[in-house]
Protein backbone atom coordinates (compact mmCIF):
# COMPACT_ATOMS: atom_id res chain seq x y z
CA UNK A 1 0.00 0.00 0.00
CA UNK A 2 1.17 3.96 -0.71
CA UNK A 3 2.24 5.65 2.32
CA UNK A 4 -0.55 7.16 4.04
CA UNK A 5 1.74 9.72 6.00
CA UNK A 6 0.02 13.34 6.34
CA UNK A 7 -3.42 12.36 5.84
CA UNK A 8 -6.57 11.93 8.16
CA UNK A 9 -8.20 9.11 9.60
CA UNK A 10 -11.73 9.32 10.69
CA UNK A 11 -12.70 7.10 12.77
CA UNK A 12 -16.14 5.26 11.30
CA UNK A 13 -19.08 5.06 13.67
CA UNK A 14 -18.52 1.12 13.34
CA UNK A 15 -15.16 1.24 14.67
CA UNK A 16 -15.98 -0.76 18.39
CA UNK A 17 -12.46 0.61 19.95
CA UNK A 18 -13.61 3.57 22.71
CA UNK A 19 -10.27 4.85 22.18
CA UNK A 20 -11.16 6.03 18.71
CA UNK A 21 -14.84 7.24 18.74
CA UNK A 22 -15.30 9.74 16.59
CA UNK A 23 -11.65 10.13 16.65
CA UNK A 24 -9.80 12.32 13.78
CA UNK A 25 -6.39 10.93 13.83
CA UNK A 26 -3.28 12.34 12.03
CA UNK A 27 -0.84 9.81 10.57
CA UNK A 28 2.46 11.03 11.02
CA UNK A 29 4.32 7.81 9.79
CA UNK A 30 3.08 5.22 7.85
CA UNK A 31 5.86 2.22 5.89
CA UNK A 32 5.89 -1.65 5.81
CA UNK A 33 6.50 -1.44 9.17
CA UNK A 34 3.11 -0.31 10.72
CA UNK A 35 1.35 3.43 11.33
CA UNK A 36 1.85 5.86 14.35
CA UNK A 37 -0.59 9.05 14.36
CA UNK A 38 -2.21 11.67 16.68
CA UNK A 39 -5.41 12.39 17.61
CA UNK A 40 -6.19 15.81 16.67
CA UNK A 41 -9.74 16.24 17.72
CA UNK A 42 -8.62 15.22 21.78
CA UNK A 43 -7.79 18.69 23.82
CA UNK A 44 -7.31 17.93 27.33
CA UNK A 45 -8.67 19.98 30.36
CA UNK A 46 -4.94 20.65 30.77
CA UNK A 47 -3.28 23.44 29.21
CA UNK A 48 0.38 22.88 28.15
CA UNK A 49 2.23 24.92 30.83
CA UNK A 50 0.17 23.46 33.53
CA UNK A 51 1.37 19.71 32.24
CA UNK A 52 5.09 20.56 31.82
CA UNK A 53 5.41 23.08 34.55
CA UNK A 54 9.19 22.95 35.52
CA UNK A 55 10.21 20.02 33.73
CA UNK A 56 11.83 21.26 30.90
CA UNK A 57 15.07 23.66 31.06
CA UNK A 58 14.02 26.81 29.52
CA UNK A 59 11.35 29.87 30.43
CA UNK A 60 8.31 29.24 28.30
CA UNK A 61 4.56 31.09 27.91
CA UNK A 62 2.67 28.04 25.65
CA UNK A 63 -0.77 28.20 27.17
CA UNK A 64 -2.27 26.42 24.78
CA UNK A 65 -4.18 22.82 25.49
CA UNK A 66 -2.77 19.76 25.75
CA UNK A 67 -3.76 17.32 23.18
CA UNK A 68 -4.85 13.25 23.93
CA UNK A 69 -2.50 11.60 21.04
CA UNK A 70 -3.79 7.89 21.56
CA UNK A 71 -4.02 5.35 23.97
CA UNK A 72 -0.15 4.21 23.98
CA UNK A 73 2.11 6.07 25.96
CA UNK A 74 4.65 8.36 25.10
CA UNK A 75 6.77 12.07 25.20
CA UNK A 76 5.72 15.00 24.69
CA UNK A 77 5.13 15.37 21.03
CA UNK A 78 4.59 18.44 18.95
CA UNK A 79 2.81 18.24 15.53
CA UNK A 80 4.27 22.18 14.11
CA UNK A 81 5.42 24.72 11.26
CA UNK A 82 8.70 25.43 12.03
CA UNK A 83 11.02 23.04 9.96
CA UNK A 84 14.21 24.25 11.88
CA UNK A 85 12.67 22.27 14.72
CA UNK A 86 11.67 19.31 12.61
CA UNK A 87 12.77 16.37 12.84
CA UNK A 88 10.45 14.25 10.69
CA UNK A 89 7.83 16.20 7.55
CA UNK A 90 4.94 15.10 8.29
CA UNK A 91 3.07 16.69 4.51
CA UNK A 92 4.24 20.46 3.23
CA UNK A 93 5.05 22.78 6.01
CA UNK A 94 4.02 20.28 8.82
CA UNK A 95 6.64 18.61 11.02
CA UNK A 96 6.73 16.52 14.02
CA UNK A 97 9.08 16.50 17.14
CA UNK A 98 9.61 14.28 20.24
CA UNK A 99 13.15 15.13 20.94
CA UNK A 100 13.64 16.39 24.20
CA UNK A 101 15.87 19.59 22.14
CA UNK A 102 13.52 20.29 20.02
CA UNK A 103 10.53 20.40 21.74
CA UNK A 104 12.25 22.67 24.26
CA UNK A 105 12.99 24.91 21.54
CA UNK A 106 9.29 24.99 20.05
CA UNK A 107 7.96 26.04 23.64
CA UNK A 108 10.17 28.86 23.60
CA UNK A 109 9.51 29.63 20.43
CA UNK A 110 6.38 30.02 19.91
CA UNK A 111 6.50 31.12 16.02
CA UNK A 112 4.21 29.47 13.51
CA UNK A 113 1.69 26.96 14.54
CA UNK A 114 2.09 23.98 17.08
CA UNK A 115 -0.06 21.37 18.93
CA UNK A 116 1.27 19.36 21.89
CA UNK A 117 -0.02 15.83 22.52
CA UNK A 118 0.55 13.49 25.37
CA UNK A 119 0.17 9.71 23.75
CA UNK A 120 0.07 8.35 20.26
CA UNK A 121 -1.98 5.60 18.05
CA UNK A 122 0.01 3.19 17.14
CA UNK A 123 -0.33 0.13 14.48
CA UNK A 124 1.94 -2.96 13.74
CA UNK A 125 2.74 -4.59 10.36
CA UNK A 126 -0.64 -4.38 8.41
CA UNK A 127 -2.56 -3.89 11.26
CA UNK A 128 -3.96 -0.63 10.08
CA UNK A 129 -4.41 -1.75 6.31
CA UNK A 130 -6.81 -4.57 8.01
CA UNK A 131 -8.77 -2.14 9.73
CA UNK A 132 -9.28 0.34 6.92
CA UNK A 133 -10.29 -2.74 4.74
CA UNK A 134 -13.33 -3.33 7.08
CA UNK A 135 -14.44 0.13 7.70
CA UNK A 136 -13.37 1.08 10.75
CA UNK A 137 -11.31 3.80 8.91
CA UNK A 138 -12.34 6.45 6.49
CA UNK A 139 -9.70 8.42 4.52
CA UNK A 140 -9.46 12.10 3.75
CA UNK A 141 -6.50 14.80 2.80
CA UNK A 142 -5.01 16.51 6.18
CA UNK A 143 -3.50 20.23 5.66
CA UNK A 144 -2.95 22.66 8.35
CA UNK A 145 -6.27 23.96 8.39
CA UNK A 146 -7.69 21.38 9.55
CA UNK A 147 -4.69 19.76 11.88
CA UNK A 148 -4.46 23.34 13.87
CA UNK A 149 -7.57 24.91 13.33
CA UNK A 150 -10.90 24.34 15.34
CA UNK A 151 -11.60 20.84 16.80
CA UNK A 152 -15.06 21.65 18.05
CA UNK A 153 -17.20 19.70 15.57
CA UNK A 154 -14.45 18.51 13.24
CA UNK A 155 -15.10 14.86 13.40
CA UNK A 156 -18.86 15.33 11.80
CA UNK A 157 -17.44 17.58 9.12
CA UNK A 158 -15.14 15.24 8.12
CA UNK A 159 -17.45 12.50 8.30
CA UNK A 160 -19.38 14.62 6.20
CA UNK A 161 -17.01 15.43 3.39
CA UNK A 162 -15.94 11.91 3.49
CA UNK A 163 -19.57 9.93 2.98
CA UNK A 164 -21.98 12.54 1.52
CA UNK A 165 -19.08 15.03 -0.46
CA UNK A 166 -17.98 12.12 -2.50
CA UNK A 167 -21.00 12.23 -4.35
CA UNK A 168 -22.48 15.85 -3.10
CA UNK A 169 -20.35 18.65 -2.98
CA UNK A 170 -21.23 19.96 0.89
CA UNK A 171 -20.85 23.73 0.28
CA UNK A 172 -23.83 22.93 -2.72
CA UNK A 173 -26.15 21.62 0.30
CA UNK A 174 -28.43 23.91 2.05
CA UNK A 175 -28.16 24.47 5.82
CA UNK A 176 -31.90 23.79 6.13
CA UNK A 177 -33.27 20.35 4.34
CA UNK A 178 -36.45 22.01 4.53
CA UNK A 179 -35.52 24.32 1.60
CA UNK A 180 -34.61 22.38 -0.69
Amino acid sequence: MKSLQGKLLIASPALEDPNFSKAVVLLVRHDEEGALGVIINRPLETTVMEAVGDAVDVPFVVEGSLYQGGPCEGPLMVMHTQEEAGEMRVADGMYFSVERDKVEWLLKNEEGLARYFVGYSGWGEGQLEAEMETGSWLLVEGGDEVVFGEVEELWPRLMLAATVGKWIKPGLMPGDPSSN
